[in-house]
């Protein structure tokens, strides 16, 4: 469901041109979400961990390389504020 690479490489972040999408941040919260699309994002710091609704918590932290499927539901649990690099599509 949820592909993390942690830490990502910088070629991939470089091949990617990650560094030019833009830039989410959230303070420390707890929120439900859902994907209507796939994104793919570059955590530049923070801590969280993203609980499907029909799975288990995954834990992600600045460096990380996440995918988040189109369709998914999740709540995420923000531990450490997030500034993040994301990408829909």
């Amino acid at each position: 469901m949820i592909r993390v690479t942690s830490p990502c490489p910088d070629s991939v972040i470089v091949a990617l041109g990650a560094r030019e999408w833009p830039i989410w941040a959230c303070e420390v919260s707890e929120f439900p979400w859902s994907y209507d699309q796939r994104e793919t994002c570059l955590l530049l710091e923070g801590d969280v961990t993203v609980t499907p609704e029909s799975g288990s918590p995954v834990h992600i932290k600045g460096g990380d390389l996440v995918e988040f499927p189109a369709g998914l539901r999740c709540t995420w649990s923000v531990h450490q504020p997030v500034r993040k690099h994301y990408q829909f599509g």
